[in-house]
């Protein structure tokens, strides 16, 4: 409360359809009405929006581009009591869009007021069936090199549901790579033009999908859902197994017990102890 009765200026993050134009809210509309500027990653789409709702205020580019040179000057707009709203292409700002930073540099000069509504990530997560309650989102995936082996790699480790962004042209591949890397057999949800005319979700395994998608082409905005891994905790004597491994390749009692502690879900103190054991052994 202090924050908001001491700051003037404010900075409204305001989500927008993803593709359905019924998926504005009427607030959302009402404060794009309202605001001095929208700061719009992309002006063509955003003025369509505009001129649907019959909101006149003047929209101005921003986007990754040439943020860092206007931040500077927003910020100081605000901080004298300007009132600005943010949107991305689609969706809510900050999630895989420039709009972040601009609302880290905001914070502390202007009153940050987000705005609920649609975006693809909770939407894909709502109707594909898998847990909810613990997820991870991933963007968009590195291209190729290490980084994208070391992302595809930590995916197939994660309990978590899995979900990213795929482009069209690159779909076919990235299932190829997540069957690569040993995710063929985990469920998967391939969610395209979610909330529009041609949306479809395709259910299947990582390898069913993999292999529907190396002959079918596709098109569209694309969110991929992948079912979280269950651990299944080593037995005792696979504990044993990797505790000597750790402590043959170097590592001291602690350390040993606290890696494989983290591959075994058991306790480093109970490791450490078995470590002792087998040590004077």
């Amino acid at each position: 409360m202090k924050e908001h009765t001491a700051l003037v200026g404010r900075l409204y993050i305001v989500p927008t359809p993803i593709g359905n134009l019924e998926d504005m809210t009427w607030r959302a509309v009402r404060i794009l009405g309202e605001v001095e500027r929208i700061l719009a990653e992309d002006t063509r789409r955003t003025r369509i929006l505009c001129d649907h709702f019959a909101i006149k205020s003047p929209v101005v580019h921003f986007d990754e581009h040439n943020g860092p040179r206007l931040i500077p000057g927003l910020v100081e707009a605000l901080r004298n009591g300007a009132r600005f709203a943010l949107v991305s292409d689609a969706g809510t700002p900050g999630i895989s869009d420039p709009g972040a930073a601009l609302v880290r540099e905001a914070v502390g000069h202007a009153v940050v007021e987000a705005l609920p509504g649609a975006s693809a990530v909770t939407t894909a997560l709502s109707a594909s069936g898998y847990p909810g309650e613990r997820f991870v989102f991933e963007g968009f995936l590195p291209r190729k090199g290490v980084e994208r082996q070391r992302r595809l790699e930590a995916m197939v480790r994660e309990e978590r549901t899995v979900l990213f962004f795929e482009s069209p042209q690159r779909l076919a591949a990235t299932l190829a790579d997540l069957v690569r890397v040993g995710a063929g057999e985990r469920g998967g949800v391939v969610a395209r033009e979610l909330t529009k005319l041609h949306e479809t979700l395709y259910r299947d395994t990582i390898r069913a999908l993999a292999d529907r998608f190396a002959n079918e082409v596709v098109r569209g905005e694309i969110v991929v859902v992948i079912e979280g891994a269950v651990f299944v905790p080593p037995s005792s004597a696979e504990v044993e197994v990797l505790l000597d491994a750790a402590l043959e390749s170097g590592l001291g009692l602690r350390d040993a017990s606290r890696l494989v502690a983290g591959k075994s879900g058991r306790a480093a103190s109970e490791l450490y102890a078995l470590a002792l054991k087998r040590r004077r052994e």
